[in-house]
Order: C-alpha cells, then sequence, then structure tokens
C-alpha cells in the first residue's frame, strides 16, 4: 500500500496541481483523499446527467468529452483531455450533474479526488486545501480562456468568409 501512496504521490505532484502544493501537499492528498484509476479502452468515467463526488486527473492517455444522444449511433466527440486535464471539477464544487460524458479513448488514467475525503482535509491542512482549490481555480480559468479564445477565432473566421480579418 505504502508504494501506491508513494506512486499517487507522484502522478499528483507531477501534474500542472502540483506546483501550488508541492511534494509534501501531493503526499498529505494521496494518504488520504486520492486513488488511482485504470480506465480500459471506451469505459466511462463520467456520465451526463449524473451527480459525483469526485473530480479527476488524467495522469495518462487519453478520454473524450463526449455529447451522446439516443438519435446517433456514435457519440460526438466535443472534447479530447490529455495528462494533467482536469475532468468534473465543477460539478465536485457546486454539485451539479456532468453536463457530458467523458469516455476513455485507448487504456488510460486518472487519479480521483472524493469529496468526502477532501472535506476532512479543510480543517486538518487549511492552508493545502486553499492551495489545492486555488490551483483548481487557476486550471477552470485557464480552460475557459482558451475556450473563449478559440470561439473568437472561430466568429472571425465566419463573419470574414475565410479570410481571417474584418
Amino acid at each position: 500500500m505504502k508504494t501506491n501512496i508513494e506512486e499517487i504521490a507522484t502522478l499528483i505532484y507531477n501534474a500542472p496541481i502540483g506546483q501550488y502544493i508541492g511534494e509534501t501537499g501531493a503526499k498529505i492528498l494521496a494518504e488520504h483523499a486520492a486513488q488511482k484509476l485504470d480506465l480500459k479502452d471506451n469505459e466511462i468515467l463520467c456520465e451526463k446527467g449524473v451527480s459525483t463526488n469526485c473530480f479527476y486527473i488524467v495522469t495518462k492517455g487519453r478520454l473524450a468529452i463526449t455529447n451522446e444522444t439516443k438519435d446517433k449511433p456514435f457519440p460526438t466527440i466535443l472534447h479530447i483531455l490529455e495528462k494533467g486535464d482536469l475532468i468534473g471539477e465543477l460539478s465536485f464544487i457546486d454539485n451539479s450533474p456532468h453536463a457530458d460524458t467523458v469516455r476513455s479513448l485507448g487504456d488510460s488514467g486518472v487519479i480521483s479526488f472524493n469529496k468526502t475525503d477532501i472535506t476532512p482535509l479543510i480543517k486538518g491542512h487549511p492552508e493545502l486545501m486553499f492551495n489545492f482549490m486555488q490551483a483548481v481555480i487557476k486550471r477552470v480559468h485557464s480552460t475557459l480562456t482558451a475556450i473563449n479564445r478559440q470561439q473568437n477565432e472561430l466568429l472571425t473566421y465566419i463573419q470574414t468568409g475565410g479570410r481571417g480579418r474584418l
């Protein structure tokens, strides 16, 4: 079990949030609130409309955010998640159901953080948890900034008929 904790701590520390929480913080999270999950090809991690108490960090492989409808035989891939990306952080924070389904593209792995396990750390390690949540919010902000940039580029493309400038 100790080797597993050390492996999880290393995975957390090497993820983008590691720079905010340091090696000690990664070890505390690995000991108390994190679990390593391996996913097989096409395995569902989060299902649209379902609320979970977890969020995840991709540690290997790729996962797809998909929009699945009953009238289409195959899901539409909206975005590909790769190592270091977060999944389900907004649902984790506000208890809302997942907006889309996330499934593995090939074998992949994630670190799972359960809210039930995180909550006691707020009192026991408040500075760590502040830094941890700050890192999560910064990753969310970075993702939203990238989405806005892509949306503006697409709008410009549409408005100019593909010429690139107004």
